[in-house]
Protein backbone atom coordinates (compact mmCIF):
# COMPACT_ATOMS: atom_id res chain seq x y z
CA UNK A 1 0.00 0.00 0.00
CA UNK A 2 1.19 3.52 -0.78
CA UNK A 3 2.22 5.96 1.95
CA UNK A 4 -0.84 7.43 3.75
CA UNK A 5 0.74 10.90 3.70
CA UNK A 6 3.00 12.19 0.95
CA UNK A 7 5.70 14.67 2.00
CA UNK A 8 7.18 16.79 -0.78
CA UNK A 9 9.54 19.70 -0.13
CA UNK A 10 10.69 22.41 -2.53
CA UNK A 11 12.26 25.80 -1.80
CA UNK A 12 11.04 25.94 1.78
CA UNK A 13 7.46 24.88 0.93
CA UNK A 14 6.31 21.42 2.04
CA UNK A 15 3.25 19.85 0.41
CA UNK A 16 1.48 17.23 2.54
CA UNK A 17 -1.06 15.08 0.69
CA UNK A 18 -3.51 12.70 2.37
CA UNK A 19 -3.06 9.73 0.09
CA UNK A 20 -6.02 7.39 0.50
CA UNK A 21 -8.22 8.54 -2.43
CA UNK A 22 -9.84 5.13 -2.88
CA UNK A 23 -11.21 5.48 0.68
CA UNK A 24 -11.95 9.22 0.37
CA UNK A 25 -8.94 10.12 2.53
CA UNK A 26 -10.14 9.20 6.04
CA UNK A 27 -7.84 10.26 8.87
CA UNK A 28 -9.16 8.17 11.75
CA UNK A 29 -7.48 4.88 10.78
CA UNK A 30 -4.47 4.13 13.02
CA UNK A 31 -1.95 3.99 10.18
CA UNK A 32 -3.13 7.36 8.84
CA UNK A 33 -3.02 8.92 12.32
CA UNK A 34 0.56 7.74 12.76
CA UNK A 35 1.50 8.99 9.29
CA UNK A 36 0.00 12.43 9.96
CA UNK A 37 1.84 12.68 13.29
CA UNK A 38 5.12 11.59 11.70
CA UNK A 39 4.71 14.14 8.89
CA UNK A 40 3.96 16.98 11.34
CA UNK A 41 6.94 16.03 13.50
CA UNK A 42 9.18 15.94 10.44
CA UNK A 43 7.79 19.30 9.32
CA UNK A 44 8.36 20.96 12.67
CA UNK A 45 11.98 19.78 12.88
CA UNK A 46 12.78 20.51 9.22
CA UNK A 47 15.05 23.57 9.35
CA UNK A 48 14.42 24.22 5.66
CA UNK A 49 10.62 24.19 5.96
CA UNK A 50 9.07 27.64 6.13
CA UNK A 51 5.43 26.84 5.32
CA UNK A 52 3.30 23.83 4.40
CA UNK A 53 0.31 23.14 2.15
CA UNK A 54 -2.06 20.32 3.16
CA UNK A 55 -4.39 18.77 0.57
CA UNK A 56 -6.08 15.51 -0.34
CA UNK A 57 -5.33 13.13 -3.21
CA UNK A 58 -8.10 12.70 -5.75
CA UNK A 59 -11.38 14.61 -5.56
CA UNK A 60 -11.86 14.61 -1.75
CA UNK A 61 -9.98 16.58 0.89
CA UNK A 62 -10.92 14.19 3.71
CA UNK A 63 -13.99 12.19 4.64
CA UNK A 64 -12.87 12.25 8.28
CA UNK A 65 -13.83 9.01 9.96
CA UNK A 66 -13.91 5.64 8.26
CA UNK A 67 -17.67 4.95 8.20
CA UNK A 68 -17.18 1.55 6.61
CA UNK A 69 -15.11 0.52 9.63
CA UNK A 70 -17.86 1.86 11.91
CA UNK A 71 -20.41 -0.33 10.12
CA UNK A 72 -18.22 -3.34 10.71
CA UNK A 73 -18.10 -2.56 14.45
CA UNK A 74 -14.51 -1.46 14.08
CA UNK A 75 -12.74 1.85 13.87
CA UNK A 76 -12.48 3.79 17.11
CA UNK A 77 -15.43 2.07 18.75
CA UNK A 78 -14.98 -0.82 21.19
CA UNK A 79 -17.47 -2.96 23.08
CA UNK A 80 -16.00 -1.53 26.27
CA UNK A 81 -16.58 2.27 26.44
CA UNK A 82 -13.39 2.78 28.47
CA UNK A 83 -11.38 1.34 25.57
CA UNK A 84 -13.24 3.54 23.08
CA UNK A 85 -12.17 6.55 25.17
CA UNK A 86 -8.55 5.42 25.00
CA UNK A 87 -8.84 4.81 21.25
CA UNK A 88 -9.73 8.49 20.82
CA UNK A 89 -7.10 9.80 23.25
CA UNK A 90 -4.33 7.60 21.85
CA UNK A 91 -5.49 7.96 18.25
CA UNK A 92 -7.13 10.83 16.40
CA UNK A 93 -7.03 13.27 19.34
CA UNK A 94 -3.25 13.37 19.04
CA UNK A 95 -3.61 15.14 15.68
CA UNK A 96 -5.08 18.48 16.91
CA UNK A 97 -2.53 18.52 19.73
CA UNK A 98 0.26 18.05 17.17
CA UNK A 99 -1.13 20.92 15.08
CA UNK A 100 -1.28 23.12 18.19
CA UNK A 101 2.43 22.43 18.89
CA UNK A 102 3.44 22.95 15.27
CA UNK A 103 5.35 26.17 14.59
CA UNK A 104 5.36 25.98 10.78
CA UNK A 105 2.27 27.65 9.26
CA UNK A 106 -0.04 25.29 7.35
CA UNK A 107 -2.36 26.24 4.50
CA UNK A 108 -5.24 23.83 3.87
CA UNK A 109 -5.87 23.55 0.12
CA UNK A 110 -9.36 22.05 0.33
CA UNK A 111 -9.80 20.37 -3.03
CA UNK A 112 -13.15 18.68 -2.35
CA UNK A 113 -15.48 17.57 0.44
CA UNK A 114 -14.14 18.09 3.99
CA UNK A 115 -16.49 16.09 6.16
CA UNK A 116 -16.62 15.49 9.92
CA UNK A 117 -13.05 15.07 11.12
CA UNK A 118 -12.00 16.23 7.65
CA UNK A 119 -13.71 19.57 8.29
CA UNK A 120 -12.00 19.70 11.68
CA UNK A 121 -8.66 18.88 10.04
CA UNK A 122 -9.05 21.94 7.83
CA UNK A 123 -9.81 24.00 10.95
CA UNK A 124 -6.57 22.77 12.53
CA UNK A 125 -4.68 24.57 9.76
CA UNK A 126 -3.84 28.26 9.97
CA UNK A 127 -5.26 29.30 6.59
CA UNK A 128 -7.87 27.60 4.41
CA UNK A 129 -8.29 28.01 0.65
CA UNK A 130 -11.13 26.14 -1.05
CA UNK A 131 -11.71 24.89 -4.55
CA UNK A 132 -15.08 25.78 -6.04
CA UNK A 133 -15.77 22.02 -5.85
CA UNK A 134 -15.19 21.92 -2.08
CA UNK A 135 -17.85 21.71 0.58
CA UNK A 136 -17.76 21.30 4.35
CA UNK A 137 -19.89 19.42 6.86
CA UNK A 138 -19.61 19.07 10.63
CA UNK A 139 -21.87 16.03 10.31
CA UNK A 140 -21.15 13.99 13.46
CA UNK A 141 -24.69 14.46 14.78
CA UNK A 142 -26.19 12.81 11.69
CA UNK A 143 -24.31 9.65 12.70
CA UNK A 144 -25.47 9.87 16.30
CA UNK A 145 -22.07 11.18 17.40
CA UNK A 146 -20.40 14.46 18.31
CA UNK A 147 -17.01 15.91 17.38
CA UNK A 148 -14.56 13.69 19.21
CA UNK A 149 -11.43 15.13 17.63
CA UNK A 150 -11.57 18.71 18.90
CA UNK A 151 -14.04 20.11 16.39
CA UNK A 152 -16.28 21.65 19.05
CA UNK A 153 -13.25 23.63 20.27
CA UNK A 154 -11.87 24.50 16.83
CA UNK A 155 -14.96 25.39 14.79
CA UNK A 156 -16.33 28.22 17.00
CA UNK A 157 -12.90 29.85 16.93
CA UNK A 158 -12.95 29.78 13.12
CA UNK A 159 -16.54 30.72 12.22
CA UNK A 160 -17.96 32.06 15.49
CA UNK A 161 -20.26 30.38 18.00
CA UNK A 162 -23.59 30.80 16.19
CA UNK A 163 -22.40 29.45 12.83
CA UNK A 164 -20.52 26.62 14.55
CA UNK A 165 -23.71 25.63 16.37
CA UNK A 166 -25.66 25.71 13.11
CA UNK A 167 -23.10 23.49 11.40
CA UNK A 168 -22.67 21.05 14.28
CA UNK A 169 -26.34 20.73 15.27
CA UNK A 170 -27.72 20.31 11.74
CA UNK A 171 -24.79 18.43 10.23
CA UNK A 172 -25.62 20.16 6.94
CA UNK A 173 -23.35 20.98 4.06
CA UNK A 174 -21.67 24.35 3.65
CA UNK A 175 -20.80 25.13 0.05
CA UNK A 176 -17.52 26.83 -0.81
CA UNK A 177 -19.16 30.23 -1.38
CA UNK A 178 -20.92 30.05 2.00
CA UNK A 179 -17.67 28.93 3.64
CA UNK A 180 -16.07 32.09 2.31
CA UNK A 181 -18.93 34.24 3.59
CA UNK A 182 -18.67 32.88 7.16
CA UNK A 183 -14.86 32.97 7.31
CA UNK A 184 -14.34 29.22 7.23
CA UNK A 185 -12.04 29.84 4.25
CA UNK A 186 -10.21 32.99 3.18
CA UNK A 187 -10.66 32.51 -0.55
CA UNK A 188 -12.35 30.28 -3.14
CA UNK A 189 -10.62 29.56 -6.43
CA UNK A 190 -11.24 27.41 -9.53
CA UNK A 191 -10.34 23.77 -8.98
CA UNK A 192 -7.55 23.80 -11.54
CA UNK A 193 -5.86 26.74 -9.79
CA UNK A 194 -6.15 25.57 -6.17
CA UNK A 195 -2.60 24.33 -5.59
CA UNK A 196 -1.18 27.21 -7.63
CA UNK A 197 -3.01 29.72 -5.41
CA UNK A 198 -2.06 27.89 -2.22
CA UNK A 199 1.60 27.70 -3.19
CA UNK A 200 1.56 31.35 -4.25
CA UNK A 201 0.38 32.29 -0.77
CA UNK A 202 2.95 29.89 0.69
CA UNK A 203 5.72 31.65 -1.23
CA UNK A 204 4.63 35.00 0.22
CA UNK A 205 4.87 33.55 3.73
CA UNK A 206 8.17 31.79 2.98
CA UNK A 207 9.67 35.09 1.81
CA UNK A 208 9.56 36.43 5.38
CA UNK A 209 12.12 35.75 8.15
CA UNK A 210 11.43 32.14 9.23
CA UNK A 211 12.00 32.67 12.96
CA UNK A 212 9.62 35.64 12.97
CA UNK A 213 7.02 33.61 11.06
CA UNK A 214 7.18 30.70 13.51
CA UNK A 215 6.99 32.94 16.57
CA UNK A 216 4.12 34.96 15.08
CA UNK A 217 2.19 31.75 14.55
CA UNK A 218 2.83 30.75 18.16
CA UNK A 219 1.51 34.10 19.39
CA UNK A 220 -1.61 33.83 17.24
CA UNK A 221 -2.40 30.38 18.62
CA UNK A 222 -1.65 31.47 22.18
CA UNK A 223 -4.06 34.36 21.71
CA UNK A 224 -6.96 31.95 21.16
CA UNK A 225 -7.08 31.21 24.86
CA UNK A 226 -5.35 32.71 27.86
CA UNK A 227 -5.14 36.09 29.55
CA UNK A 228 -3.90 39.28 27.93
CA UNK A 229 -1.16 39.78 30.53
CA UNK A 230 0.19 36.28 29.86
CA UNK A 231 0.02 36.91 26.13
CA UNK A 232 1.94 40.17 26.41
CA UNK A 233 4.62 38.51 28.55
CA UNK A 234 5.11 35.84 25.87
CA UNK A 235 5.09 38.48 23.13
CA UNK A 236 7.81 40.47 24.88
CA UNK A 237 10.01 37.38 25.26
CA UNK A 238 9.58 36.42 21.61
CA UNK A 239 10.18 40.00 20.50
CA UNK A 240 13.45 39.99 22.42
CA UNK A 241 14.51 36.87 20.52
CA UNK A 242 13.46 38.39 17.19
CA UNK A 243 15.41 41.61 17.80
CA UNK A 244 18.57 39.53 18.19
CA UNK A 245 18.29 37.79 14.81
CA UNK A 246 20.37 38.60 11.75
CA UNK A 247 17.18 38.54 9.68
CA UNK A 248 15.78 41.46 11.70
CA UNK A 249 18.96 43.46 11.10
CA UNK A 250 18.81 42.56 7.40
CA UNK A 251 15.16 43.65 7.20
CA UNK A 252 15.95 47.05 8.70
CA UNK A 253 19.04 47.52 6.52
CA UNK A 254 17.15 46.55 3.37
CA UNK A 255 14.36 48.98 4.21
CA UNK A 256 16.83 51.83 4.73
CA UNK A 257 18.81 50.90 1.60
CA UNK A 258 15.57 50.60 -0.44
CA UNK A 259 16.47 47.08 -1.65
CA UNK A 260 14.84 43.64 -1.38
CA UNK A 261 15.90 41.78 1.78
CA UNK A 262 17.53 38.35 1.86
CA UNK A 263 16.50 36.20 4.80
CA UNK A 264 18.49 33.11 5.74
CA UNK A 265 16.93 32.09 9.01
CA UNK A 266 19.73 33.39 11.21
Amino acid sequence: MTDPILYEASEGIVTLTINRPEQRNPISDPEVVEAVLAALDRLDTDREARVAVLTGAGSVFSSGGNIKAMGEAGGLSDSLPARTRLNYKQGIQRIPLAFERLEVPVIAAVNGPAVGAGCDLACMCDIRIASEAAWFAENFVTLGLMPGDGGAWLLPRVVGFSKACEMALTGGRVAAADALACGLVSRVVPADRLLEEARGLARRIAANPPHAVRMTKRLLWAGRSGRLDQHLETAAAMQALAHATADHREAVAAFLDKRPPTFVGA
